[in-house]
């Protein structure tokens, strides 16, 4: 059994006889003498295999490739000072080999393991077991255990009892897709796996746990990006008796805990923002806080102006705002303007209006139409200042907010202007309740229905309907949703008829919940850190699967194990189940 850590081996241990075990990261013939590079999870040890010593093994040092995996003994020396590496925590002993053993051979690999590079993903994910080899998968995925260690130890200190739920439920379609399972036993019946475990966490609460947490597995069919996959992991937990406050001092406290843990960073108390001034500020409830350049409002500064443009979406009741890219007017020309504009149009903009401020003066199109006075406003306003760009979206708040929201971050990494190895994370509350969705032609619950309402004598006024739902944030990426719960049987059935459910399919799909609420239960507020949203910041990548073991393409399949794939007649057979093919899946 292997009992030493190759990149643990120290100084301490010097003449003592060591055996590892590993793998060849790097072989260097030097002819008589034979340095390799041995790899284990922990790091790299020198070994160095020389003639005089080895003998007749020496064939099977000069045998070796990389990715072999080997068995080496023998005593641990101090390195010459001219072979000293500081770039390794091993780099002034090496081991000098008496005994070798060849424990597999490698074939021809299709890349390199110990080169950093960017890799062909289709070749990376066909290969992963060799690509996991590499020393910055290894350490992503082992802070993710570190990160799933910790949590358990905080959660567990403050009292919280960690508590599996079914992976194979009930459908209950909210918000996305559900992965299904057809039963052999009940023919023509499926279970769903789990989108979250959020019914039977609230049911925990009935049943009196008052503090669960799990380490939860959630499926969802839904197109995937960077970082998003169909399977993925969350901190899922519960408390009753519980205010949005409670909640959010639980989830600081494990964040601060995590952080100072695992990047030696401590904390300052998370910001809280409402869903609204999020909006007005950054054009999104998931904003990037580690920069400036929020949006500005232009709509009472330009009422009255003559520009038809602008006055026409005041009238119609839109909005103007803008942006201010400070003393980097000079780094875009018209034709960038240009590709700007047309990148806003991709978020429902009709155009972008463009003022520079340069030479103490305005230019740009739009600069000799607006009067006068509104430009001095706007330059005392928002203090313009020579080689300022400003740049203006007027429409709906839907279109002004997303539009100029991601401009602000398209901006952002074009300039460079995001702070690196900075995390800021701030608490976002006070979500509208509905939304209203084009295709069914209904309102819908923006986060579920099981949220409570703040102003209950909202509920028939879907446009200023607040719920008492909070999501955590971190450097513009979502990182959990919550909410306090609606726990009141004749509330959750008001909630149901809002949003245009009938008695019968409320029923249908959560009637054992409505049923549970009958028998007493307590009030109660949760929420659900997803795992690898977390990690991807505290590893620093934008890439979800960098910090999954064995992620899916953005087409949801699986390139080493080649899932999805077919199955035979015989258990279609089984399950009842008859196979049709539509041509687009021929």
């Amino acid at each position: 059994m292997k009992t030493i850590d190759n990149g643990l081996v120290t100084e301490s241990q010097i003449d003592k006889v060591l055996t590892l075990y590993g793998w060849v990261n790097k072989r260097r013939d030097m002819g008589g003498v034979i340095f390799v590079d041995l790899r284990d999870r922990s790091g790299i040890m020198q070994v160095v295999f020389n003639r005089s010593i080895l003998k007749s093994d020496f064939a099977l040092a000069e045998d070796l490739k990389n990715e072999y995996c080997i068995q080496v003994t023998g005593k641990l020396v101090k390195r010459d000072a001219d072979r000293v590496n500081p770039n390794l925590p091993t780099g002034t002993i090496e081991l000098l080999c008496d005994e070798l053993h060849i424990l597999s051979k490698c074939d021809i690999l299709p890349f390199n393991v110990y080169e950093d590079k960017e890799l062909n993903e289709n070749v990376a994910l066909k290969y992963r077991y060799l690509d996991l080899r590499r020393e910055r998968l290894q350490k992503n995925i082992i802070l993710r255990h570190q990160v799933l260690t910790l949590a358990r130890e905080y959660l567990n200190k403050e009292g919280f009892i960690e508590i599996e739920t079914p992976i194979l439920c009930k459908s209950t379609p909210e918000g996305a897709r559900d992965y299904l399972v057809p039963s052999r036993i009940y023919k023509g019946e499926f279970y769903a796996l789990p989108q979250s475990p959020q019914i039977f966490k609230q049911i925990l609460m009935v049943a009196g746990f008052e503090k669960y947490y799990q380490v939860a597995r959630c499926f969802r069919d839904e197109d995937l990006r960077r970082d998003r996959q169909p399977e993925f992991t969350q901190i899922d937990l519960e408390m009753s008796f519980a205010s949005e406050e409670d909640v959010w001092n639980i989830i600081e406290g494990m964040i601060h805990y995590i952080v100072e843990k695992t990047k030696n960073i401590k904390l300052d108390k998370f910001p809280i923002l409402t869903y609204q001034e999020a909006m007005d500020r950054f054009g999104s409830d998931k904003p990037d806080t580690r920069f400036e350049m929020e949006l500005l409002d232009l709509t009472e500064i330009l009422r009255g102006t003559q520009m038809n443009v602008f006055e026409r979406v005041i009238e119609n009741g839109g909005i103007i705002k803008c942006l201010v890219v400070k003393n980097n007017a000079h780094r875009y020309s018209r034709s960038d303007v240009e590709h700007l504009t047309d990148f806003v149009k991709i978020y429902g903009a009709k155009g972008l209006a463009w003022l520079k401020y340069e030479n103490d003066d305005f230019t740009g199109v739009i600069a000799k139409n607006l009067e006068d006075e509104k430009l001095a406003q706007m330059k005392s306003t928002f203090g313009i200042q020579n080689n300022d760009l400003i740049l203006i979206v007027a429409d709906t708040p839907k279109i002004v907010y997303a539009s100029l929201g991601a401009l602000r971050l398209k901006i952002a990494k074009y300039l460079d202007i995001i702070p690196k190895n900075k995390l800021n994370f701030l608490w976002i509350r006070d979500f509208p309740f509905f939304e209203y969705s084009e295709t069914e032609q209904r309102y819908k619950a923006q986060h579920n229905p099981f949220t409570a309402v703040k102003d209950w004598d909202t509920l028939d006024d879907p446009e200023h309907c607040i719920s008492r739902s909070y999501d955590l944030v971190v450097n513009g990426y979502e990182l959990a949703s919550g909410g306090v719960r609606n726990y009141e049987k004749e509330k959750l059935e008001k909630v149901f008829k809002a949003l245009s459910l009938s008695e019968e399919e409320a029923n249908e799909r959560f009637g054992f919940l409505l049923e549970a609420f009958s028998y007493g239960p307590p009030p109660h507020a949760g929420i659900a850190p997803g795992v690898e949203r977390l990690i991807m910041v505290l590893a620093d990548t934008e890439d979800i699967k960098d910090v999954v073991a064995f992620p899916k393409t953005q087409s949801a399949s699986d390139l080493m194990s080649e899932a999805p794939s077919g199955v035979s007649s015989s258990q279609l057979e089984e399950l009842g189940l008859k196979l049709e093919v539509g041509e687009e899946n021929e």
